[in-house]
């Protein structure tokens, strides 16, 4: 199982997410498969090759967005949405992910809840009730969330 485009060179941080956390609930709901285990470690290790955020190449942050915290994030990626995503799975910490969980913690406010940096609600059902710049419960969730994972 490949996480490419068939002529793609590379994956994207993006799809490599939503592929990731799409293999990780199809494991729950119905068993793994090796393929679907080695389809899985490959995709976290191209983000951890990429310490969660940064180009493999130059070691440059890939996309200033994905320093910032959305919800619900829909398809865009950031650093708490991969993190959270290594949590959910389970996985050890790996010293690779060090300069996104200070990224996480550098966000934190002063009255200790992050912030809603941007809000992907186009068509959602509901309104969640957050406003992009305030404190966000969900944000602040995934990211304790994230901090006791890896303690």
């Amino acid at each position: 199982m490949e996480l490419r485009a068939p002529k793609s060179a590379r994956a994207s941080f993006h799809t490599t997410i939503c592929v990731l956390e799409g293999l990780l609930e199809y494991e729950r709901a119905v068993g793994s498969t090796p393929e679907i285990a080695a389809a899985r470690r490959q995709g976290e290790e191209y983000l951890l090759e990429r310490g969660l955020f940064r180009r493999r190449s130059t070691g440059e942050v890939a996309n200033p967005a994905f320093l910032e915290f959305a919800f619900p994030p829909r398809y865009h990626y950031d650093v708490l949405r991969a993190l959270d995503y290594f949590r959910d799975a389970g996985l050890q910490p790996d010293a690779r992910i060090g300069d996104a969980l200070h990224v996480v913690e550098s966000r934190q406010q002063a009255d200790g809840r992050w912030l809603l940096d941007h809000a992907h609600d186009e068509a959602l059902a509901f309104p969640f009730g957050e406003s992009v710049g305030e404190p966000s419960r969900w944000n602040t969730l995934r990211a304790l969330r994230v901090l006791r994972w890896y303690e």
